[in-house]
């Protein structure tokens, strides 16, 4: 039987997910760089020819720790779901021979080296210029329009976003910006394997986006994100996802499968994402694209990353087009074949859609909740009423245990301060975006209020 190492580190799909799908098409050994979620702690070990945990894992080079254990398995191939382990596996990948992302992996990881790959090839995102210190801060203000973002380069999920309306902000949003990077670090949300990533930052122009352009109906956000595969080289696109409105100032809320766009919109769409991942050059691996839409048709790459994508893209995916990405994915880096779909699947062959929301303590109008909540699922599943036939769950190895005080949303520390996350299936995707509007509005209602020394915990 084909062996697979697979590196787990923090984000991505759930881990659950992952090694059902994986452990059904080889031996399965695991190298966990993060501790396992407690939800599956016991599954990972049914499931798992070995398991290597945090404890075990010391060492000075994160490839070679991830070769040796390679070699010591017998790995037929090697792979990661993880953002901050996508690097490491590449290159260890190509130091054993074995199918990978390829030397190109930092070009979708370094959001300075994508940004100057994409302006190279003249593809259309917002100005930028790279940051590694306040003087390049202060530079950069002064040489760009504001209002700017701030974004570290090599961060994930909305971490270490600032808005700097005007030069006299620079200096705060830098100092900010730097503390939440170390605060993301000791929570493992951090790049594994490029020292001092957390110091690397790249300020951008704010560019309009216009929804109204793209979708029929409000609700929607201005951005969405183009699901795919890279195999031998070739882009493949899979799908669509879309989005409600960010979390000031720009962390996700909610991602919608499929994005309800009209057939040549979509087109247009899947285009620039094969423009943007071509100009990359990865060569095997998972891809997630995303793209800011813009007025009278116009459009700006957000960015790119060489792994499918994060919280419950996937299973949204499997669920909605009958397609196990992990699967296919595991099966392409053993050399078995794999049919790819001919082109990216919208709602004309979905059945049903899906959605997974991000639980923010923060209200439809991107206002902070008036007081502190604690999270239980039974109250929500209970007392939020939903469209008919619609299905509501929570993803417990990425949620807070029923009884946890809702965490304060900050905007510097983006879905670090989640809650939970919640999945819905649904007829189709206007009615996850309008049960998702409804269960934001509902959340600061039918939650049990803190108690005043649970808040101050």
């Amino acid at each position: 039987m084909s062996k697979v190492l697979l590196v787990h580190a923090k984000g991505g799909p759930p881990l659950g997910h992952v090694l059902s799908r994986t452990a059904a098409k080889a031996e399965v050994h695991l190298l966990a760089l993060s501790a396992l979620p407690p939800a599956v702690a016991g599954s990972a070990r049914r499931l798992c020819a070995s398991v290597v945990t945090p404890a075990d894992a010391q060492h000075s080079d994160l490839v070679s720790l991830i070769v040796e254990r390679a070699k010591a398995v017998g790995a037929d191939a090697v792979l990661t779901f993880s953002e901050y382990a996508v690097v490491a596996v590449a290159a260890a990948c190509e130091a054993l021979g074995l199918a990978g992302a390829g030397s190109a992996a930092a070009l979708a990881r370094d959001k300075r080296l994508m940004r100057s790959t994409w302006q190279r090839r003249g593809l259309p995102q917002p100005a930028f210029r790279p940051v590694a210190t306040e003087a390049d801060l202060y530079a950069a203000v002064h040489s760009l329009p504001c209002p700017l973002l701030l974004k570290a380069a090599w961060s994930a999920g909305s971490t270490a976003h600032q808005i700097i309306r005007s030069p006299h902000e620079a200096s705060a949003a830098w100092a900010r910006s730097r503390d939440v990077m170390a605060e993301s670090a000791q929570l493992g949300y951090a790049e594994l394997h490029v020292a001092e990533a957390d110091a690397d930052f790249v300020v951008e122009e704010i560019v309009t986006g216009m929804a109204s352009d793209w979708f029929d109906e409000p609700g929607w956000g201005d951005y969405l994100s183009v699901e795919g595969v890279v195999a031998d080289g070739v882009f493949h696109p899979i799908c669509l996802s879309g989005r409600m409105p960010t979390v000031e100032p720009f962390t996700e809320r909610a991602g919608i499968t499929p994005a309800l766009l009209a057939q040549d919109a979509q087109d247009r769409v899947v285009a620039l994402a094969r423009r943007a991942v071509d100009a990359l050059g990865l060569r095997d691996c998972g891809t997630h694209t995303e793209i800011k839409l813009g007025p009278d048709g116009s459009m700006w790459l957000i960015e790119t990353a060489a792994r499918f994508g994060g919280a419950m893209t996937v299973p949204q995916i499997e669920e909605v087009f009958g397609l196990d990405l992990v699967g296919m994915l595991v099966d392409h880096l053993l050399g078995r074949p794999v049919e790819w779909p001919e082109q990216a699947l919208g709602p004309a062959q979905a059945r049903g859609a899906a959605g997974s929301l991000v639980v923010l303590a923060v209200d439809g109008h991107g206002e902070a909740w008036q007081d502190r909540r604690v999270w239980d699922f039974p109250v929500v599943s209970a007392d939020v009423s939903l469209s008919r036939g619609s299905e509501l769950s929570v993803v417990v190895e990425s949620s807070l245990a029923d009884g946890t005080v809702v965490p304060v949303y900050d905007p510097a520390a983006g879905a670090n301060t989640m809650a939970a996350l919640c999945l819905l299936f649904a007829a189709d995707p206007r009615t996850v975006l309008r049960d998702f509007e409804t269960l934001v509005d509902a959340l600061p209602r039918v939650l049990p209020a803190a108690q005043p020394e649970e808040a101050s915990a």
